[in-house]
């Protein structure tokens, strides 16, 4: 006689298979969250400050700054002087202790700089974020004269905004920096599909950010 099916049994081997952790929703909400939060702390100070500067250098023209020029005078000595004969190069940097020389009487740094070597001047260029500034020394009376130009601070941002005379830890800090901007916009835009089925907006909302400016590159720039 055969028996009555268990329920029990029935109910059991009609349970579904768990999905393995990688390709439960559960778990790439969790990675994503979590890379997108960390990206975010990273690169928040530093979007802030681009965008803030992305207003300034929009509107560079309207705003008015007064630069503040500074002129350097100093002699540099004899026994030093003859370290300027005979330049192997007229663009080699000025050598070791004129460098130190210089730094002590006008507190500017000119070392690692290419020079500009003439035969009655040597004219090295320091530029700067926000700013400007060069020193000449004459190759016959040692008489160093120099000019440090400040633009204020909103040029300084500006200048950090284009990577402008940054030097190359601040040029790694951009790369950094943008890395984690991709990181940020990727992770939320994978947000946004995983969470767009109740928020009809979403995708309308995408496409004006994309719109928008392919409008505006396609009619207006010329």
């Amino acid at each position: 006689m055969n028996q009555p099916p268990d329920p029990a049994n029935f109910a059991a081997r009609r349970k579904p298979t768990p999905k393995p952790w990688y390709r439960s929703r559960g778990w790439w909400l969790k990675q994503l969250h979590g890379w997108h939060w960390m990206s975010a702390a990273i690169s928040l100070i530093g979007m802030l400050l681009f965008a803030a500067t992305g207003i300034t250098l929009n509107h560079a023209a309207s705003i008015n700054t007064t630069p503040e020029v500074r002129t350097l005078t100093g002699q540099l000595p004899r026994p030093l002087l003859a370290r300027l004969d005979n330049p192997t190069s007229d663009t080699i940097p000025l050598p070791a202790p004129v460098v130190a020389d210089i730094h002590q009487r006008i507190g500017l740094d000119a070392a690692g700089k290419e020079g500009e070597w003439s035969d009655s001047e040597v004219y090295v260029a320091l530029p700067r974020p926000g700013g400007d500034a060069w020193v000449s020394i004459d190759r016959k009376s040692g008489a160093i004269s120099a000019e440090v130009t400040r633009r204020g601070w909103i040029s300084y941002a500006n200048d950090l905004h284009k990577g402008r005379n940054t030097g190359g830890v601040w040029s790694w800090f951009i790369d950094i920096f943008a890395g984690a901007c991709i990181l940020f916009t990727l992770t939320g835009l994978v947000l946004l599909y995983m969470h767009s089925k109740p928020r009809p907006l979403t995708w309308p909302l995408v496409g004006l950010g994309l719109l928008a400016p392919l409008l505006i590159i396609l009619f207006f720039l010329h």
